[in-house]
C-alpha cells in the first residue's frame, strides 16, 4: 500500500474527502517527525512505538572492490509493534 491508497482507505472509511485524509495523514507524519527529531517517542497503544536509536560508526565493504570503508555513525527511526498488531498478523 501506498501513500495515495492509504489516503483513499481513511477517506473511506472516516466518511471524509481524500484532501482532508491527505492533511490528517501528513500532520501525523509532520508530528511524528518532530518528536522523534527532538529526541522523544511516539506509542500509540495496541499499534506500536516509533522511536530513534543510536547505530554505531563501522566498517564495511565496498562490494565491487572489496575495499574496506567507514560507515558513519548515526540515528535511526525504529518501529516496535505492539502486542495487539503483532497477533494480529
Amino acid at each position: 500500500m501506498n501513500k495515495a491508497e492509504l489516503i483513499s482507505k481513511i477517506a473511506e472509511d472516516a466518511g471524509v474527502t481524500k484532501s482532508q485524509a491527505n492533511e490528517a495523514l501528513d500532520s501525523f507524519i509532520e508530528a511524528v517527525t518532530k518528536t522523534l527529531k527532538g529526541g522523544g517517542k511516539v506509542t500509540l497503544v495496541g499499534f506500536g512505538t516509533f522511536s530513534v536509536t543510536k547505530r554505531a560508526a563501522r566498517n564495511g565493504r565496498n562490494p565491487q572492490t572489496g575495499a574496506v570503508i567507514k560507515i558513519k555513525a548515526k540515528k535511526v527511526a525504529r518501529f516496535k509493534a505492539g502486542k495487539e498488531l503483532t497477533s494480529k498478523l
